[in-house]
């Protein structure tokens, strides 16, 4: 009885390991095909905006929106699951798929594409469970869970701020790739933290924050990785504010998880930055 209790709040694996493959599969298939490059190009407001499309673009969107649904597929026998609404459940395995896809667009095939191929398809199952784990609030599991998918989340974050850095992109393409992704890590880490409370206003002003920021550094001579640290410092930070203010901590407490992260984050990308130069 214990045994069969525990096997309801875990997903069906055959669903899962359909979904993963599915997912995985897309991603091999990625470096054997090539399809010419697309530019689109919108005109507006005197200006002249142009995005590039291609093959690998399109896999990470379609490997998103799979893992979106596949998400949605895998959540809809929980017990629990028509006491709140599912779709908050589809963003960080959305991201996940999306980000894997960063450095496997950069690699050429060897061993670090297959490690991170590898770590990838680890890293979508765990994700993939976390958020089934998480829809009871009740599960022993749940605060693990939690504490897990917040990390992943910031982690995926980071990614994001390296990877847009290291391609260069513009202004008009850099603020909207930091805002979006942020408020969705936001939206997602304040509910996890405050057990099932939406904060669409803290996330949407975190987001604008940390987009700015990160355009203000945009213009400044540092690395792709000090540069995703220095955004990920307030962003992480922030989040931390918002939850101690939400869940009405003390004024003489709730500025210390967050300078202390800001500080650990921060000496990070000091350190890594400085470090790099000099060799």
């Amino acid at each position: 009885m214990m045994l069969q209790e525990e096997r309801r709040f875990l997903p069906d694996m055959n669903r899962l390991s359909i979904l993963v493959s599915v997912i995985l599969l897309a991603y091999a298939v990625m470096p054997f095909v090539t399809l010419t490059t697309r530019d689109i190009v919108i005109r507006a407001i005197g200006a002249e905006f142009v995005f590039r499309l291609n093959f690998s673009t399109i896999i990470s969107i379609l490997t998103s929106a799979l893992a979106a649904t596949g998400m949605n597929w895998l959540v809809g026998d929980h017990p629990h699951l028509s006491r709140q609404s599912g779709w908050q459940h589809w963003i960080l395995p959305a991201l996940t798929a999306w980000v894997i896809g960063v450095p496997l667009r950069t690699l050429s095939i060897g061993w670090q594409w297959w490690a991170v191929f590898a770590f990838g398809g680890l890293l979508l199952v765990l994700v993939f469970l976390a958020e089934y784990i998480v829809v009871d609030l009740s599960d022993v599991r749940h605060t693990m869970a939690s504490l897990g998918l917040i990390a992943v989340s910031f982690a995926l974050y980071l990614v994001i701020s390296i990877a847009v850095r290291a391609a260069d992109w513009r202004v008009y393409l850099l603020a909207p790739v930091l805002a979006i992704p942020m408020f969705l890590v936001c939206l997602r880490a304040l509910y996890l933290r405050l057990e099932g409370r939406w904060c669409v206003a803290w996330s949407a002003g975190i987001a604008l924050f940390v987009s700015q920021f990160g355009v203000a550094l945009h213009y400044w001579p540092i690395m792709p990785l000090t540069f995703g640290l220095l955004v990920l410092g307030p962003a992480y930070a922030l989040t931390s504010v918002a939850v101690a203010i939400e869940e009405e901590r003390s004024w003489q407490t709730l500025w210390i998880e967050p300078a202390v992260m800001l500080f650990l984050i921060w000496g990070l990308a000091v350190f890594w930055g400085g470090w790099f130069q000099a060799q």
